[in-house]
């Protein structure tokens, strides 16, 4: 709120006052309002507010124990408010409350696990849809801020890194994962750099699943030019709470678009090696990771043909905790591994084509809506057997400005058997969304 605001709202109420006392004669002006105080700068900020509602259906191979479908509508409320700054700090603060909607009919569990759900025993019998029910302080920061190309973040935040193949916030499901850290980041003459030390991670299962850590995060880049960006990482994560989940990942990643002719060309490859690290007596592994990627727009249209492998060594695979997995190796999340996160311990190797189409439709309430379709073939990567295929399809549309809608399906299909040697793939599954969200 300016200044110009601040007197203008000043002698509104001013008048106001008057006009209810009676006074016909003139009053003392009050003095100006004070803006470098800390209630000009909170009364400077901004609404934070975001409702998403959604109903999920999980079709999943029935067994004498799972043997029913899940259907969870559920909506989550997040409510905040970040101030103006103040001496170059600003603060947030956020609320969250997921709650479902009439019969829970679902369980909540980490994936891969073998216990009974954390939502009853009695729920083991529906397919695992992990947004418990849960109200929580979502984020509280400070972030500092004396110069444009640097910034300081302390508190309960949330953290996005690249396209949270390795960090992000999970933020599809409904409790978002946010981060008691504090955060260093810098971006000057096409050299950025984020350092990070996380205290605890918040994990989508509520504070029961959450991890004590003792962890950093390093991620450096060079942009040289839009077709070439060079960039480094070290992610240690020690869990003193979930010591198969502590590993330390070293690696690097190049990226790059370009034209070619009426195409708009991109690329990107990452290399990374995954370790031992501190917490627990977790047996040595050596595990890598490769990506390559290649895209290209035309028009409404964007085609992307992507190779990704994790390497196993048939005890465990290569694992990516804190990332935000659901947009990797399937919408279906079928890929579980004990811990809670999404990997498979004979490694995997992901071959996938996706094909977007943004039709240019306009209408009062109803623009920018894309069509989304994917394809995966997965194969083991210490075997080379065939495991699965999955077929993603998605639709978006805007509303208002404020107010989206999707449709998404994820139909995830194991093979029916696979050589002697080779680790079981994940049950057959399908799933659909409906969901709508309102944001400010």
């Amino acid at each position: 709120m300016t200044r110009g605001h601040l007197k203008l709202w000043a002698a509104a109420a001013g008048g106001a006052i008057l006009a209810l006392a009676g006074q016909a004669t003139a009053q003392p002006a009050a003095p100006p309002p004070d803006t470098d105080s800390i209630t000009a700068a909170i009364a400077a900020g901004h609404l934070l507010l975001d409702v998403r509602g959604r109903w999920e259906n999980v079709d999943q191979t029935k067994t004498r124990t799972l043997t029913e479908d899940a259907n969870a509508y559920t909506v989550r409320t997040q409510l905040g408010w970040e101030t103006g700054a103040w001496h170059d700090v600003k603060a947030l603060l956020e609320l969250q409350d997921v709650a479902h909607l009439g019969p829970e009919d679902y369980a909540v569990n980490p994936p891969g696990a073998t216990t009974p759900p954390l939502n009853g025993a009695a729920k083991a019998r529906y397919p695992v849809v992990n947004d418990p029910d849960e109200v929580e302080l979502n984020r509280l920061q400070l972030a500092w801020s004396p110069v444009k190309e640097f910034t300081a973040t302390v508190g309960r935040q949330r953290i996005l890194i690249d396209d949270q193949r390795f960090i992000g916030n999970v933020g599809w499901r409904q409790n978002e994962q946010t981060f008691d850290a504090a955060r260093a980041e810098f971006a000057v003459m096409g050299f950025s750099g984020t350092y990070v030390y996380l205290d605890r991670v918040n994990r989508v299962l509520g504070p029961s699943s959450d991890w004590t850590s003792d962890s950093h995060l390093l991620n450096l880049a060079y942009a040289i030019a839009p077709q070439l960006r060079l960039e480094g990482f070290v992610y240690a994560l020690d869990f003193s709470n979930s010591a198969i989940n502590s590993s330390i990942t070293e690696g690097g990643r190049v990226t790059g678009k370009a034209p070619l002719g009426p195409l708009q060309l991109t690329y990107g490859a990452t290399y990374a090696r995954q370790g031992n690290y501190h917490s627990g007596p977790t047996p040595h592994f050596d595990l890598p990771y490769w990506d390559a990627t290649l895209g290209a727009s035309w028009k409404e249209f964007t085609g992307k043909l992507d190779y990704e492998q994790l390497d196993g060594n048939g005890v465990r695979g290569f694992t990516t905790p804190l990332a935000t997995t659901h947009g990797f190796n399937g919408w279906a999340d079928a890929w579980a591994a004990p811990g809670g996160n999404k990997s498979f311990v004979d490694g995997i190797k992901d071959l996938s084509g996706s094909l977007a189409f943004r039709p240019p439709l306009k209408a009062p309430f109803f623009f920018n809506p894309e069509l989304t379709a994917i394809y995966h073939d997965f194969h083991d990567e210490r075997t080379g057997a065939g495991l699965a295929h999955e077929f993603d399809v998605m639709a978006t549309a805007s509303f208002t400005r404020q107010l989206t809608g999707l449709v998404k399906v994820a139909d995830f299909q194991r093979n029916g058997a696979v050589p002697i040697g080779t680790a079981a793939p994940p049950p057959s599954r399908t799933k659909v969304w409906i969901g709508f969200e309102y944001r400010l």
